[in-house]
């Protein structure tokens, strides 16, 4: 084996070779969501918008009005359970059924496959039935679910999940030091002169319910966060479920025994940095390296 063989270094590039993406997640699928989705419009960002189905908080959006606000303009619709209900605190078959009837409801009205979820209320965060996170995690698999946001303890690292069903946020839009690490993010360098270590991928994900703008009269702090993310050839603005699909792509990537080539089996183009060089994998393509 040669030595610039067994020395390379491969990291993850977003997709057009970005090594950072920005993502925006929020809850209850409720009348504010509409102002939000008009702002990230604004801004060119992508919001996944986590619903609850009609029988909890009535039809706050028709199927055409979702199609209008939401889909036709690149975001997500999401699980949030039917009776948002912790998934922690429910018996394994009510679990079950709360993701199941969501999960239909919000198909059939969207004429879409829906496949992320941000759990309810406390989700996995407490165990109030003596069940597991493992538990859970199984049971989502089974339904098809692909990822589902938890909720915890925040931090500046902007790490991809190791875990997608336990998908922890950098923050909520209201935490103190968000802004700060706003800035953080922006003044990232990830390039080949970074020590090799911090050369991953980045992601920045902000979370939260679109109510609490009215509630804080804080919809300037949401307009400030978007601009000074807004127009930066630095980063893929992109949904939950672009994310995961991105993600699941590239770990599907097939190397030779040497790994000077690389096999694209599935549908994406799949974006890679090798000691500083960017190369692209079409689907269906191989290429030498």
């Amino acid at each position: 084996m040669k030595e610039s063989d067994s020395m390379r270094s491969v990291f993850m590039r977003y997709p057009n070779g970005k090594a950072k993406a920005v993502t925006f997640s929020y809850d209850d699928g409720i009348i504010q969501d509409k102002r939000l989705a008009a702002l990230f419009d604004k801004y060119g960002m992508k919001g996944t918008f986590n619903f609850n189905s009609d029988s909890m908080r009535g039809e706050i959006f028709t199927a055409q009005e979702i199609q209008d606000i939401f889909l036709s303009k690149g975001h997500e619709i999401a699980v949030h359970g039917a009776n948002h209900r912790a998934n922690g605190n429910t018996r394994t078959i009510e679990g079950i059924r709360d993701v199941l009837e969501c999960r239909l409801e919000l198909e059939e009205k969207c004429g879409q496959i829906i496949r992320g979820m941000a759990y309810p209320d406390t989700g996995i965060n407490q165990m109030g039935n003596f069940g597991s996170y493992e538990q859970i995690k199984n049971y989502l698999i089974e339904l098809d679910i692909a990822y589902a946001r938890t909720l915890g303890y925040y931090t500046n690292s902007f790490t991809l999940p190791n875990d997608f069903h336990a998908w922890m946020p950098t923050a909520h839009h209201n935490h103190g030091d968000l802004m700060a690490w706003i800035d953080q993010f922006l003044e990232l360098d990830l390039s080949t002169k970074a020590y090799h270590a911090i050369r991953t991928p980045r992601l920045l994900y902000i979370w939260g319910h679109s109510y609490e703008f009215d509630n804080d009269n804080n919809w300037d702090r949401m307009e400030e966060i978007c601009r000074k993310l807004s127009g930066n050839d630095q980063i893929w603005y992109a949904t939950n479920i672009e994310i995961y699909n991105y993600v699941e792509a590239y770990k599907r990537l097939q190397y030779s025994a040497n790994g000077r080539m690389i096999y694209n089996p599935t549908l994406l183009t799949v974006w890679l940095d090798v000691d500083g060089t960017l190369y692209s994998v079409k689907p269906g393509e191989t290429i030498c390296i």
